[in-house]
């Protein structure tokens, strides 16, 4: 057993024990909290409070109001699935510009929250909040840099903490064993995921986000069962059937990315994007998913080059039962959200 296919069984089976502990994975959220302002009249703002309910964040950050705001009427609360909303009006007399806004709480976490503001003459500030910087001065106008760096951030914070999206990429990584056909397959899934998250976002094409998510898990099952069959004829000494899969990894890698880049935009939907610079902060999300799929990539390939330098026993049967949990993974997720959808 060479040190290539050494390093993917060992990568694949902590890669799937991550899986499991997820556990039933669904579109991912950009952020597990979320605070949006929305002028509605000069000065006077809607407010949103959402923050999601596991792991007791509900109950430890708070949203800290910038002093020249007041609550107008009452504080309106629901329950939604697993969120808590929160929805309000407030009055800010001297505008919002040079006042801060905190989230209690947040540096006592490891999360984030994300804090968008739309004005009234259609400019927007998005700006993500983390545990070492819980605050932030709302500028007079937001520049350039501050789009570039939240939604690269965003981009790259989706797919490092998308299972799903990182197990189709690791599928492939055991499923193309030369270095060219690896780079045409990723490079052949970066560019349909690309088109398709532009076309969604800038609203050229409209596909419901709990089909496409279940389509994803359903990519996964099938590479796993392509690596399954793979395997099982290496097993037999059989020569294995060369399947479009093998002969074309980059068509198939192409097309499962098309819908890949719609559930990447169902997640770029929870923010939406600024009115005044949506080309840029689109642009910049898609680099930040670039960004945290290379770094994906590459800590695999790591993984295996230092694994080649060392000589294990590889016991037959674990590449099939690497393929096996890769696509037992897949299908309960296919399973689930099918269900959640009807």
């Amino acid at each position: 057993m060479n040190g290539r296919r050494l390093f993917g069984w060992i990568a694949c089976c902590v890669w799937v024990g991550a899986g499991l502990i997820a556990g039933t994975v669904q579109a991912h959220r950009l952020s597990p909290a979320y605070f949006g302002l929305t002028e509605t009249v000069p000065e006077t703002y809607s407010a949103q409070w959402k923050v999601s309910i596991p792991g007791g964040l509900a109950d430890v950050l708070e949203p800290q109001i910038p002093a020249a705001c007041s609550v107008v009427g009452d504080v309106r609360r629901f329950l939604v699935d697993d969120a808590r909303l929160m929805h309000a009006e407030l009055r800010c007399e001297t505008g919002l510009a040079g006042q801060q806004f905190t989230v209690n709480g947040l540096s006592a976490t490891d999360t984030d929250v994300l804090l968008r503001i739309d004005f009234l003459d259609g400019t927007s500030f998005t700006h993500r909040l983390v545990p070492e910087a819980d605050s932030v001065v709302i500028p007079v106008k937001p520049s350039a840099l501050d789009v570039m760096a939240t939604y690269l951030a965003l981009g790259v914070e989706h797919i490092l903490l998308g299972v799903d999206h990182l197990l189709f990429v690791f599928a492939l990584l055991l499923l193309v064993s030369q270095m060219r056909r690896l780079i045409a397959t990723i490079t052949a899934f970066t560019i349909a995921h690309s088109m398709t998250l532009a076309a969604a976002a800038l609203g050229y094409a409209n596909v419901p986000s709990a089909p496409v998510e279940a389509i994803i898990a359903l990519s996964i099952v099938f590479l796993a069962t392509e690596l399954a069959r793979r395997y099982a004829a290496e097993a037999s000494g059989i020569a294995p059937a060369t399947t479009l899969a093998y002969r074309f990894p980059w068509l198939v890698a192409f097309s499962f990315g098309l819908l890949h880049g719609f559930g990447f935009a169902g997640a770029l939907a929870e923010i939406g994007l600024p009115g005044n610079a949506i080309p840029l902060a689109l642009l910049f999300f898609n680099l930040g998913v670039e960004v945290g799929q290379l770094l994906f990539v590459g800590a695999i390939l790591a993984l295996g080059w230092l694994l080649r330098r060392v000589s294990l026993p590889t016991p037959q049967w674990l590449p099939r039962l690497a393929a096996y949990a890769i696509g037992s993974v897949a299908a309960m997720w296919l399973l689930e959200r099918t269900v959640s959808s009807i």
